[in-house]
């Protein structure tokens, strides 16, 4: 079965739930008893949790693909820091070479080599970002490098760094697809663990049904706007809105292409779609497609590519956005809980 297919099959089975994805219930029992046994394991005490010296807040989701932590993080490191914090981010580095040490990742740094999601949020955050398969190193590597709050990209299932709040993020039209546990549905764990999480944030607006849980009907609504697209050689930025009536090829190697689609077309844009896997090795080569129509992409598979490319090329970045009714107490949350938990050894 070839990639694209595969995809759209996954799809109609975690979001649709087509009666194909029966076959796959005996590995999510297996996935189901792997959890179990994982969580027994760090209750007992025998995987252990360590805490670093500075609080540490995890930003998260339950399910496999996109769903707007990125932007999350960056929103948080953009509070924290207003009010007199000094973060710092810890990322797995998904994409990026594999590494036995803690690495400290730069606006320039190679995604190949750290991630592509390090790269972007180093960029836009302007703060300390370090990856490492072992977070709870990256966030000792931050400690001693003096930050005083560290924020934990994905880090939702890595229990061995401890935590002192944890945010869990939802896409709002996917919700938990069929809440069924990897791989015959998108679900990381058991939607029981969102009972667990300190907040519940949800991408756009959720979407109805019968089965949503209490958390989720109670999660905290944001959605990520997109006003600009800027070329990737820097030499302009433009209002999206100029594009309105143009057509143009949209490039996301994403956990959820679509969502980006939708966003340029609720722009009037026409879009010729091309969907990667994500985290997907981008080359000059893939997004070259024999005609001039301008090539949009997301901010995370621009930084594949550098700045030394013509000026059809534009990436379309996103900021979070809430309202100030609802994200003020959320902030201020936090804010008592990072300032009580000094952390330890």
């Amino acid at each position: 079965m070839r990639a694209g297919a595969t995809y759209n099959w996954i799809h109609r089975v975690w979001y649709e739930d087509a009666p194909s994805g029966w076959v796959l219930l005996p590995l999510s029992g297996l996935y189901w008893l792997i959890l179990g046994v994982r969580k027994f394991l760090y209750d007992c005490g025998i995987f252990k949790t360590h805490k670093v010296t500075v609080p540490v807040v995890v930003v998260g989701n339950i399910t496999a693909g996109g769903t707007g932590k990125t932007p999350t993080v960056l929103w948080l490191v953009e509070q924290l820091r207003a009010r007199g914090f000094t973060p710092g981010i810890v990322s797995r580095g998904y994409g990026g070479r594999k590494s036995n040490a803690p690495m400290r990742v730069e606006g320039d740094s190679a995604a190949d080599v750290v991630g592509d999601e390090p790269v972007l949020l180093a960029r836009r955050s302007d703060c300390p970002v370090v990856v490492d398969a072992n977070r709870t190193r990256a966030a000792a590597m931050l400690a001693e490098d003096g930050v005083d709050v560290i924020i934990a990209d994905d880090g939702l299932q890595h229990y061995r760094l401890g935590r002192d709040y944890e945010i869990c993020v939802i896409d709002g039209a996917r919700g938990l697809g069929n809440r069924r546990l990897l791989p015959a549905g998108p679900l990381r764990e058991s939607p029981e663990r969102l009972t667990r999480v300190d907040q519940l944030l949800v991408n756009g607006p959720m979407q109805a049904s019968d089965h949503l849980s209490v958390a989720e009907q109670n999660a905290l609504e944001f959605e990520l706007v997109a006003t600009d697209a800027c070329r990737l050689n820097g030499s302009l930025v433009r209002p999206l809105e100029r594009f309105a009536g143009s057509a143009v090829h949209a490039v996301a190697g994403i956990g959820n292409p679509p969502r980006f689609f939708d966003m340029l077309r609720g722009q009037g844009i026409q879009v010729v779609e091309h969907a990667f896997p994500d985290h997907a090795a981008l080359t000059r080569k893939d997004v070259e497609f024999g005609d001039d129509f301008p090539v949009f992409m997301t901010e995370k598979d621009a930084v594949k590519l550098g700045p030394t490319v013509n000026d059809k090329f534009w990436y379309i970045p996103v900021t979070l956005t809430m309202d100030p009714v609802l994200a003020l107490p959320l902030i201020e949350q936090i804010e008592s809980r990072l300032r009580a938990g000094r952390g330890g050894p």
